[in-house]
């Protein structure tokens, strides 16, 4: 019986090197879609599109975003998000390069 159980563990496992999933596989380079980011606007972006875009920010800090715009008026530059609630130098420099701030000038 223990030598049935070993052949059994042998054979899985043989199977799984030769077999494992693409998944399961890593590939130490990197890829074009990991290191793409995506630019928003957050002065004409809705929260959604603020949500995926923005790393740290989920759906509901991305409404307050969009409501301190509405109240407030436009942001001028990025370190204005720092006045909403929530959002600090951190998430800012975080997300530096994916930000956006056009005025209608």
């Amino acid at each position: 019986m223990k030598r049935i159980s070993c052949l059994i563990a042998l054979c899985i496992a043989s199977l799984l090197s030769v077999h494992s999933p693409a998944w399961a596989q890593s590939d130490p380079r990197p890829t074009e879609v990991t290191e793409a980011r995506t630019q928003v606007d957050i002065n004409t972006a809705d929260a959604e599109t603020l949500a995926m875009a923005l790393e740290g920010i989920g759906l509901a800090k991305a409404r307050e975003i969009v409501a301190y715009r509405e109240q407030n008026g436009e942001f001028k530059s990025v370190e204005d998000l720092e006045q909403v609630r929530g959002i600090g130098p951190a998430t800012i420099a975080r997300n530096r390069d994916r930000i956006v701030v056009s005025t209608r000038d």
